[in-house]
């Protein structure tokens, strides 16, 4: 009986729309050449036609909606870490500094990852470490008189609280997996590497360091080494999707604060010359940013980093707010993604 009475209603509606049609077209019919009284027409038949429209209801779904397939539902916690400049002295950045919102990162996630879960099983996480997590001390003139520890003291506290996050992030799921590339604050060489090995870099050092004080179990940390050669990228795969990971100080010049020209060359580049990939993460220039190039998506890491008055006073840069990114990938690619503010 119900289904007879949406046929009728139906009927009936069709009915109503073709009268309000019949009455727009003699109304268009009897108006004048005038425009204002075409306008006037369709818009009363416009009105009328509206007025016969019947949207039907949508049933609302609770807050624990569908059943989910946990095997194609699963995700994984993508963390990017790159551009700690660990050591580096500004008027609002300190080792201190860099300690206290690095922390507050770490909580972020776990909080983060807990709210991810109320839609989708997160119980792996993967962090990458996207280079120059340490200052350095000769990279550029003058760098002595802007750091507030040695190189030293860098590697060493750098490496305690990179060790220190990653066992706070593996505390929340049941798998871990730590991937690293070096940037060229690492450089031991200073401002040229010509003489020094290639494989001499200080973020990989502070890598070793804090993989080698990790002993949670859960969590896979292979040396960022290549022998004989730099470090400077990783190819990672999750649920079926490949990432490039590199640092992009192999990008020269840059525009509005990022490079997007010379991005979009090297990763057209790479995917032929270096290896197949889905997604790219670098850091680098200390502005987030994410970007689709051809099928290729590309995320520019921030910097918990603030007050640089040399790039605020050379490259009109470094006013963005601290922060690190934070995606979420399942078995479709990224679905979620964290500007977390630091």
């Amino acid at each position: 009986m119900s289904d007879d009475l949406d046929d009728i209603r139906a009927l009936a509606a069709e009915d109503e729309t073709r009268a309000a049609l019949r009455k727009a077209l003699l109304a268009l019919d009897k108006a004048k050449a005038s425009k204002a009284e075409l306008v006037a027409a369709v818009y009363q038949a416009a009105r009328d036609a509206a007025a016969t429209m019947t949207v039907p209801s949508v049933p609302h779904r609770g807050k624990q909606g569908a059943k989910r397939n946990t095997d194609t539902d699963a995700e994984a916690a993508i963390l990017l870490m790159a551009d700690w400049q660990f050591g580096k002295k500004t008027p609002t950045y300190s080792t201190e500094v860099a300690t206290a919102r690095l922390r507050a990162y770490a909580d972020k996630v776990r909080r983060l990852i807990d709210y991810q879960r109320k839609h989708h099983p997160v119980s792996e996480a993967r962090i990458y470490l996207l280079g120059d997590l340490l200052e350095g001390e000769l990279i550029f003139p003058g760098q002595a008189h802007r750091i507030d520890a040695s190189l030293y003291r860098q590697l060493f506290d750098g490496a305690g609280l990179l060790a220190e996050v990653v066992s706070s992030v593996a505390s929340d799921v049941d798998s871990v997996k730590v991937v690293g590339v070096i940037g060229n604050h690492g450089s031991i060489g200073g401002q040229s590497r010509r003489d020094m090995h290639p494989e001499s870099n200080a973020d990989a050092m502070l890598y070793n360091i804090a993989r080698l004080s990790v002993k949670d179990p859960r969590v896979d940390w292979r040396e960022t080494l290549v022998s004989e050669e730099r470090a400077w990228f990783a190819i990672d795969e999750v649920y079926g999707k490949r990432w490039l990971l590199w640092h992009s100080d192999q990008i020269k010049g840059s525009a509005f604060g990022y490079p997007w020209y010379g991005l979009g060359k090297k990763l057209l580049g790479y995917a032929t010359s270096v290896a197949p990939f889905d997604y790219s993460v670098a850091g680098h220039w200390h502005v987030p940013v994410r970007v689709t190039l051809n099928a290729i998506t590309h995320w520019g890491s921030g910097s918990p980093e603030s007050g640089n008055t040399y790039a605020q006073e050379f490259l009109a840069s470094g006013s963005q707010q601290p922060s690190q990114w934070l995606i979420f990938q399942g078995a479709n690619g990224p679905t979620a993604e964290y500007l977390v503010r630091l």
